[in-house]
């Protein structure tokens, strides 16, 4: 219970902070980056210290390895604030979801994972439930490239985030073999630090009011916390047992939305929102029962 308590509290702020994100009309996109980057380090730091581990976090065997982590994520983070300021919360919040059917897709096309019948059924299952969500956004079909308007642009940002998420994802997998959760969010943090500073020449920034200011050191902060809280459910709880309160996300982002932005949810949003939530819960259930028979597996064929 409070490793799914830690859990629904990692998401309540991630949620805040893509409100917050998606509020701050009119700043750059790298700037947002650069702040929620950067505060982010300020809690973890915190914790880091009071457990001791704040010296050792930095250390690390294989620097290239962050590096190229950091710059695949921080890729990710830059089409997912930039959706944000153009879609609707709910509906950038779900197309999310989409990023783990593109593990399942990436880690059969590279790395050769062998992918059951019934997972590649929830994958195509979940991606038609994404271009339900997409579909009224997606007028570049109709052939008038002249009608491409801003929600366009951000649900194909969204989109294509949840692939760059994917890789990440797959990457951080590589590196937990060798390296601390601390040493992956430290250096993740400090590459898409210094990317959001590298923006300046190509996207600008803009001054900002000491509110702004306050406000965006605010979704740093929580984005921060939200990685403490997120990393320390998966202490109390295996992964396929809090993974599935992730989709808890729609129905905040749908009330905040709502309360916030006046946005309604449409209904192809619902619709597809549902399906690919059953999809991913489907897949994280079919990890879940095939991690049991391999354990029993090593168990059986185990000389002990």
């Amino acid at each position: 219970m409070l490793g799914i308590s830690l859990k629904v509290a990692s998401v309540v702020v991630f949620v805040a902070m893509s409100a917050i994100i998606k509020g701050a009309e009119g700043v750059p996109v790298g700037q947002l980056v650069f702040f929620r980057s950067l505060f982010a380090l300020v809690p973890i730091f915190i914790l880091l210290g009071f457990r001791g581990e704040l010296i050792s976090g930095f250390k690390t065997k294989r620097p290239m390895a962050h590096v190229l982590r950091g710059v695949v994520g921080t890729v990710g983070m830059f089409l997912i604030f930039f959706g944000l300021t153009r879609l609707p919360l709910p509906e950038a919040t779900t197309i999310n979801y989409a990023t783990p059917l593109f593990i399942v897709i990436f880690s059969a096309v590279f790395l050769r994972e062998r992918i059951r019948f019934f997972r590649w059924s929830a994958v195509v299952v979940g991606l038609i439930g994404v271009i339900i969500i997409m579909w009224p956004r997606l007028t570049v079909f109709s052939g008038d490239l002249s009608n491409v308007g801003p929600q366009t642009e951000g649900a194909i940002a969204a989109f294509i985030a949840c692939m760059t998420a994917a890789v990440a994802m797959l990457t951080v997998r590589n590196l937990v073999k060798t390296e601390s959760s601390a040493t992956i969010v430290i250096y993740f943090s400090i590459v898409s630090t210094v990317m959001g500073l590298l923006s300046i020449p190509f996207l600008g920034w803009v001054p900002l009011s000491l509110e702004q200011t306050l406000v965006l050191i605010g979704a740093g902060f929580a984005g921060g916390i939200g990685q403490i809280l997120l990393t320390e459910s998966y202490r109390h709880a295996e992964l396929t047992t809090v993974a599935p309160f992730e989709y808890s996300s729609m129905v905040l982002s749908i009330v905040i939305g709502f309360a916030i932005f006046s946005e309604i949810p449409t209904l192809e949003m619902l619709i597809g929102g549902t399906i690919v939530t059953a999809a991913g819960i489907f897949i994280i259930y079919r990890e879940h029962q095939l991690g049991l028979d391999r354990k029993t597996a090593r168990k059986v064929s185990s000389p002990a």
